[in-house]
């Protein structure tokens, strides 16, 4: 196994990745495929988490329909939710829940898809500046954007609001949420305020708060504590080769594999 390290952002990797997929020369040479959300595969078994949890909503408590605040970066969780609400699952309504990468938010808005360099936040798992499912989104929706805002309300959380909301769930429910829950967490909030939809949503958790300690910490005042499985992948010495954002770098690099 190998890893390797990009000097760029995630719209820098997700270039590179989709560049090597349709380079002929590593084709015939190499079997391509992604874990991300670039692939299907990733996207279909996450649609069951949604149909699992809106049915048992509607069976356990009747509630029909239940909104689904989604902490969205490469927007792989929101479209596997559309796909289960496409597959009949009753499920109401998607609030996107953006960070100040916000080129979907802001497409929802006024119809024009115009994708920015990718901005550093505290939920970095979002920093995405041009999602690679947005391209599926526009499918499900036949390219029409007032199609798709029936369905799905951006929301773009700045970071001052993701440490306000970290601080709030902890104060409400003394439970710890990571960054990127956090930014759901707030877009629920705003999105009940902007309809007047008052009725029980559901916010994906997306990472533990541990991976993110300097920012827990930094919100609560508070030393947070790690689970022992994960300290022990902290601990563990970064093994990782380093490429810079040239694609010939990728190329040549998995050329060698082959060897």
């Amino acid at each position: 196994m190998h890893a390797l390290e990009v000097a760029g952002d995630f719209d820098d990797c997700q270039r590179l990745v989709k560049q090597a997929f349709v380079d002929p020369s590593l084709k015939e040479r190499l079997t391509l495929t992604s874990a991300n959300s670039i692939n299907i595969s990733r996207l279909i078994p996450q649609s069951f988490y949604y149909a699992w949890a809106a049915l048992n909503l509607k069976a356990d408590y009747g509630l029909n329909n239940p909104v689904f605040s989604v902490p969205s970066g490469n927007y792989g969780n929101l479209t596997a939710g559309v796909l289960a609400r496409l597959m009949g699952f009753p499920i109401g309504h998607f609030v996107a829940a953006s960070n100040a990468n916000d080129s979907v938010t802001r497409y929802l808005e006024c119809g024009r898809y115009e994708p920015r360099p990718t901005v550093t936040t505290l939920s970095t798992a979002m920093d995405v500046g041009n999602p690679s499912n947005f391209v599926r989104l526009q499918h499900f929706y036949a390219n029409d954007y007032r199609a798709m805002e029936t369905d799905i309300i951006g929301i773009s959380v700045s970071d001052e609001s993701t440490t306000a909301a970290i601080r709030d769930v902890f104060r409400r429910y003394d439970y710890i949420v990571d960054p990127h829950t956090a930014v759901g967490f707030h877009a629920l909030g705003e999105y009940r305020k902007m309809t007047g939809n008052t009725a029980l949503g559901i916010v994906l958790s997306t990472a533990h708060p541990a991976k993110f300690l300097e920012v827990i910490e930094s919100a609560l005042d508070r030393k947070i504590e790690v689970p022992e499985r994960l300290a022990v992948v902290l601990g563990k010495k970064k093994q990782a080769t380093l490429i810079g954002t040239d694609y010939r770098e990728l190329a040549d690099f998995l050329r060698n594999l082959d060897r």
